[in-house]
């Protein structure tokens, strides 16, 4: 069983092919169209005005998208394709680029390290504060006292 959202748009792909040139429609193979009647909502009635634009007749994204499909696999000339691949390619270059942008590891993980940096330079900061003071000639002797008396 095929989603709702694609029976409908299979039906309104069959209806715009209706619209198209005969040497086009033939191009298509004969398995993608049966494809297409088989799995087309019959409940769904959808016409098509061929002097309106895509929009116009209100076509759903998924209609356009098997419609670009269509058009790259069948229809395109070798240019148009070329164009389409080039295109293609710099819109996923500039998808991965947003990614490497935001998810980027180098600094994600920088920023601990630079967070640790700081917090030991504030700890040596405070410890040379603190001044190290040495014991009193007396606080010696008894501390060496005491300690043979432990023993």
């Amino acid at each position: 069983m095929v989603n709702k959202e694609y029976a409908d748009a299979y039906t309104e792909i069959l209806e715009i092919l209706t619209y198209i040139d005969v040497d086009d429609y033939r191009k298509i193979p004969n398995d993608m169209i049966k494809f297409f009647i088989a799995n087309a909502n019959k409940k769904y009635n959808f016409v098509y005005d061929p002097t309106k634009t895509l929009e116009e007749n209100k076509v759903s994204e998924r209609a356009k998208k098997i419609i670009a499909v269509l058009f790259c696999d069948y229809w395109a000339t070798d240019s148009q394709k070329e164009k389409i691949k080039e295109y293609d390619k710099k819109y996923f270059q500039r998808i991965e680029k947003e990614k490497k942008e935001k998810y980027n590891p180098d600094e994600i993980f920088g920023n601990t390290e630079k967070e640790e940096e700081r917090m030991m330079g504030q700890i040596k900061e405070r410890m040379q504060l603190l001044e190290y003071e040495e014991p009193k000639w007396y606080k010696r002797i008894f501390s060496k006292i005491f300690s043979f008396k432990k023993k």
